[in-house]
Parts: C-alpha cells; sequence; structure tokens
C-alpha cells in the first residue's frame, strides 16, 4: 500500500481484492477541508464523493457500494469509465475514410452503445501513477483496447487522471491515441444525489448551459436535428426543480444537450444546488455535450453508501462527451481519432456550499 503527503491533500490505497486472478484497489483522497473521494481501478470508477453541508456535516454525494466486489456484478455503471464510444451509434455501424466498420449489436439487438458488451466499465485497469504536490493530488489509470474491440479499429491507448483539489474540485483528464484512424467518445457515469440520498433528486435545482438539445428517436438515436429548449420541459437555461410526467409524457430525462461553448474550451456546463443542504455542484467540461440522465428505474435493488438503501429518482448523471451517433452525422463535432493526434477531454466536478 502507498501513501503520500505534501501540504494539503493525501490520498492512500485502503483496500484490495483478488477476483478471477485481478488484484482491484481502492484508494481514497482527502483535503484540507475533509472532502474524500474514492476510486477503483476497476472500471477507473468514481466510487465515493463525500462533501460538507452547510452545516459542515458529511455525506456521500454519489451512488455506489462500500464494498469493492459489488462493482463487478451488474449495476447502472455506478462511477464508471464509459468507452470506447460513450452513448449510442446507429444499426452498430459506421463509415471512416471510406471504410465501413460494424460493431457489436449490444443495445436492442441493433444499436452499439457504451463501446460494447465488454466497454471499459467492465474492465480492469492498471494503476500508472500516484502524485501529490502542494494543494492537490492525482491518480492515473490507463487501459489498451486492442483493434476491433467492439468492431471498433484501432489499437487505442487509454488513460484517465482524477486530481482532487484543496478547492474542492475533482478533475478528470482523459487522454487516448492509435495506431489507426478510429472513433472515440468517453465519459464518466457517476449518479449524484447532493441530499446525502436522504431524498431523491427531484428535490434539487438544475441548470444547465445549453439553448438546444438534440432530436432523437425511439431508440435514443439522434435523427441529426438540433432544437431549441425555450420554454420546454427540457429548457434549464434558469434554475428549476423536475416534476414528472413531462409534457411529451416522459418519466425521465436521457436527453443529449448541446453546450452553450466554444468546442475545446472549458467552459461551464451544468449547475446543481440542493437547498436543505446548501450543497451546490457546478461541472465544467472542454465537450461539446452533455447527457444529462435521470433514470425512472427503481433502484430500490440496491443498497449503497452507508447501508442506505436507494430509490427511484436517486441519482442524476451529467454526463460530458461528444454527441451520440456522431460518426453517421456530418453536421455534429467529429469524433474521429488519427494516429498522429492525441484526444483530450477535461472535465471538473466543483462543490460548494451557499
Amino acid at each position: 500500500m502507498k501513501s503520500d503527503k505534501v501540504r494539503n491533500v493525501t490520498v492512500s490505497c485502503i483496500d484490495t481484492v483478488l477476483i478471477d486472478n485481478d488484484t482491484l484497489f481502492q484508494y481514497e483522497m482527502i483535503n484540507s477541508s475533509g472532502m474524500v473521494i474514492r476510486l477503483i481501478n476497476y472500471a477507473a470508477a468514481l466510487t465515493d464523493v463525500s462533501v460538507p453541508d452547510r452545516n459542515g456535516k458529511m455525506e456521500s454525494v454519489v451512488l455506489g457500494f462500500d464494498s469493492i466486489s459489488e462493482y463487478t456484478k451488474p449495476n447502472p455503471k455506478y462511477g464508471s469509465t464509459v468507452g470506447r464510444y460513450a452513448n449510442r451509434i446507429k444499426n452498430a455501424e459506421f463509415e471512416l475514410d471510406g471504410k465501413h466498420y460494424i460493431l457489436e449489436k449490444n443495445n436492442k439487438g441493433i444499436h452499439s452503445i457504451h463501446g460494447g458488451s465488454k466497454g471499459f466499465n467492465l474492465r480492469v485497469f492498471d494503476v500508472c501513477d500516484i502524485s501529490c504536490d502542494s494543494n492537490k493530488a492525482t491518480i492515473v489509470f490507463a487501459c489498451r483496447s486492442p483493434h476491433l474491440d467492439g468492431g471498433f479499429p484501432g489499437n487505442l491507448d487509454f488513460s484517465i487522471s482524477y486530481t482532487l483539489t484543496d478547492k474542492n474540485e475533482i478533475i478528470l483528464n482523459y487522454k487516448a491515441h492509435t495506431d489507426a484512424p478510429t472513433v472515440v467518445n468517453f465519459t464518466n457515469h457517476s449518479y449524484f444525489n447532493l441530499s446525502g440520498c436522504d431524498e431523491n433528486v427531484l428535490s434539487h435545482n438544475f441548470y444547465i448551459n445549453a439553448d438546444s438539445m438534440l432530436v432523437t428517436d425511439s431508440d435514443g438515436i439522434p435523427t441529426g436535428e438540433i432544437v431549441a429548449v425555450k420554454k420546454s420541459d427540457y429548457d434549464f437555461m434558469h434554475y428549476r426543480k423536475i416534476s414528472f410526467p413531462l409534457s411529451d409524457g416522459e418519466y425521465k430525462y436521457d436527453t443529449s444537450y448541446k453546450l452553450s461553448k466554444t468546442d475545446g474550451e472549458l467552459s461551464l456546463a451544468a449547475i446543481v444546488e440542493h437547498q436543505k443542504s446548501g450543497r451546490r455542484l457546478k461541472a465544467y467540461t472542454t465537450e461539446p455535450g452533455i447527457q444529462f440522465y435521470i433514470s425512472n428505474s427503481d433502484m430500490k435493488r440496491w443498497i449503497g453508501h452507508g447501508n442506505k438503501r436507494y430509490m427511484q429518482y436517486a441519482g442524476f448523471c451529467l454526463e460530458m462527451q461528444h454527441f451520440p451517433d456522431s460518426p453517421n452525422h456530418l453536421n455534429f463535432p467529429s469524433t474521429a481519432l488519427y494516429p498522429n493526434q492525441v484526444y483530450r477531454q477535461t472535465t471538473i466536478y466543483k462543490f460548494e456550499t451557499f
């Protein structure tokens, strides 16, 4: 086990378990204000985030498990890194530079989703580096995705680093390169609940910095049309709560937004507040889009942090990413990656009180 401390942030390995000949590690970072995050090398997952409320009470604000082994069992991708291609690709096929590629059809037997049935959320990552400096600590996880993994071309070398700062920020830096032309799309699949999971997320106020969204078909595949959200149930340009059903009859959000930002620029994507606790989450990204996800599935089957049984509408996801099915839409920002390029993405989750 390794532990380092430089001034304000500590990082240590707090648990290990051997599963199917793979050693799974759980790491814990703590900053000077008492914020705690935990990470495991299975799915390079963010397993726990504990932050204070306005009175200083520490509670977990992401859904997940206290036991490492629970993450290797079926679950809703709690905290997972998702790849090689987050979200959906229509008919599990695309063309790149005149070549046609067939992907694994793991979504309704028709489409590809989240990189296939053996996506990054089911991988054991290498722990490449653990470092500290004056006000932050960083852990780097990496893996290689081989040529035609899930049907995607090219040997892809991927890494994600998690940094905890003394400003209560979690910084995610993604990096990838390939030896053949391919397409990539990565995200984090954490479910947040700022109440400490004491109540569902319908008590939260949401702001999303997006004045338009992607139109999708009944399978969640973009049609290519991007429409304004103003004065609709999909408009979060002003803080508001959510109530179901929506005007179109939906009891969930699984919505791709086009963020109001310059491509590649690190800027504000969303703010979520919980009035009772006084907790606020600000999310920033370099990505052009965000998948806002609140499932209507009842999560009572899972018992999470602190032995709390989850509920319907137990969490919300702010999945920073490129648009779904981008390889099949020339009007969407490109997700192509070539051997002479390095893919980079930065996402920041910053916690405050008010």
